[in-house]
């Protein structure tokens, strides 16, 4: 199944496509988007990790049905990119996400992540989400708390900025939608 364009009120979540890569170049080897990313991160970022990664990583695990990746914009400037979300079916690491730091603090993180969880329970029908973060990130914290999640597991991770206190934090489908209706 091909991935679709998702909409929310503000935002358009694009699947991801090769050109890309050249946006995401531009946004991403930032400290403030990436110190918060799992070690196998390079930083500093290499001039073509963006190419390497659509190429390599992210459009292979789309062909093989494991991954969804959706590049994020605003309706009003659909050509231009300010972050991304993805979708995962690997265990503990189902959802995650970065937003341009210009982008943060508008709420547009948590739309996309609803319109992104949605799509994992009632598209691909996936009864349980979980998304590892590093405890220190408050603004992804607040997302997963926003959503109806809550913490099941505290352990230690190597992140980009070093070994931090990791949280694994989770959803059912059953809680997801309760939420919706409520």
């Amino acid at each position: 199944m091909a991935t679709p364009t998702l909409t929310t009120e503000r935002l358009l979540l694009k699947p991801l496509e090769k050109t890309d890569a050249e946006q995401i170049q531009a946004l991403y080897p930032r400290w403030e988007i990436v110190r918060y990313m799992v070690a196998s991160v390079p930083w500093p970022y290499p001039p073509n990790g963006a190419e390497y990664y659509v190429n390599h990583v992210a459009l292979p695990d789309v062909e093989k049905g494991i991954a969804w990746f959706w590049t994020i914009r605003r309706h009003e400037d659909p050509d231009k990119m300010i972050g991304l979300i993805c979708l995962y079916d690997e265990e503990d690491n189902n959802r995650g996400f970065w937003l341009a730091p210009e982008w943060q603090g508008q709420g547009l993180m948590r739309e996309a992540s609803i319109a992104a969880t949605d799509y994992w329970f009632n598209t691909l029908n996936r009864p349980l989400l979980r998304a590892p973060k590093a405890a220190i990130n408050d603004r992804s914290q607040r997302i997963s708390v926003s959503s109806g999640m809550r913490l099941v597991k505290t352990e230690k991770k190597a992140y980009v900025c070093g070994e931090l206190d990791s949280e694994l934090w989770e959803i059912t489908r059953e809680e997801w939608n309760a939420l919706k209706r409520s």
